[in-house]
């Protein structure tokens, strides 16, 4: 888990877009394994620090690869995650992000009626891009509020990287998920690169692959909410 961290934060690193914690080394020692980064002393996002953070995101974005996924599986929170790489974002965003977590989250007491319809969504999710053809971006992987900061200078910090090439709406929609962001953020990201028309309907798409994480790392406070974005998504694949 933490190799795949430093591996992260030494690609969003270079980058060269956004500070990150440099990473001074990872390793085991007896039964404990360990990742040692740079101190910082971070403080919360202000509305012009979120400004900034937006405008290096969007730069980050442009930063683009050659297919789906990455060299290595890296992880989500403790969650494994695959990154096989791929030519098709839909067949990669169903196959190594929606099932194995609902297979997980199957074993973890999620209903089978449940799981089969998110299977539905995996089945179906091809309908979302029928019109929209997303470029292979540098993402975070793990953008919520609690994983970037900025300096006393003002100058934006993320950390705590799940890096994949994959659709920057992605990221938008993580940080959008769980709140915390200035406003400022998602302002100076649109003014920056505007997002697709139809971004709020892939949005609890994207979304949905965090919940069920959360409930397969967490358990039940999160059923109930995955529940309601597995039949909201697949709703709107059948109209």
């Amino acid at each position: 888990m933490f190799a795949g961290e430093a591996a992260g934060l030494d690609a969003l690193a270079s980058a060269g877009v956004i500070r990150t914690p440099a990473v001074i080394g990872h390793g085991a020692a007896n039964d404990c394994a360990f990742i040692l980064l740079e101190w910082l002393d971070l403080l919360p996002l202000s509305q012009a620090g979120g400004s900034i953070l937006g405008r290096k995101l969007a730069e980050l974005h442009r930063c683009l690869g050659e297919s789906w996924g990455w060299t290595e599986d890296n992880f989500i929170g403790t969650t494994p995650q695959i990154n096989t790489p791929h030519r098709d974002w839909a067949h990669f965003f169903g196959e190594y992000r929606l099932r194995p977590q609902l297979d997980l989250a199957l074993s973890r007491g999620l209903g089978r009626e449940l799981h089969a319809k998110g299977v539905g969504i995996v089945d179906r999710l091809g309908g979302l891009f029928l019109d929209y053809r997303p470029q292979a971006s540098l993402l975070h992987g793990d953008l919520w509020a609690g994983n970037a900061g900025q300096l006393g200078n003002g100058e934006p910090v993320v950390f705590d990287p799940a890096c994949y090439w994959g659709d920057r709406e992605a990221d938008i929609a993580m940080a959008e998920l769980f709140g915390g962001f200035p406003t400022s953020f998602f302002a100076a990201y649109r003014g920056e690169w505007a997002l697709d028309r139809d971004y709020e309907r892939r949005k609890p798409l994207y979304n949905l692959y965090h919940v069920l994480n959360h409930y397969n790392l967490f358990g039940a406070a999160y059923l109930g909410q995955a529940g309601r974005m597995i039949e909201g998504v697949l709703a709107d694949l059948r109209r």
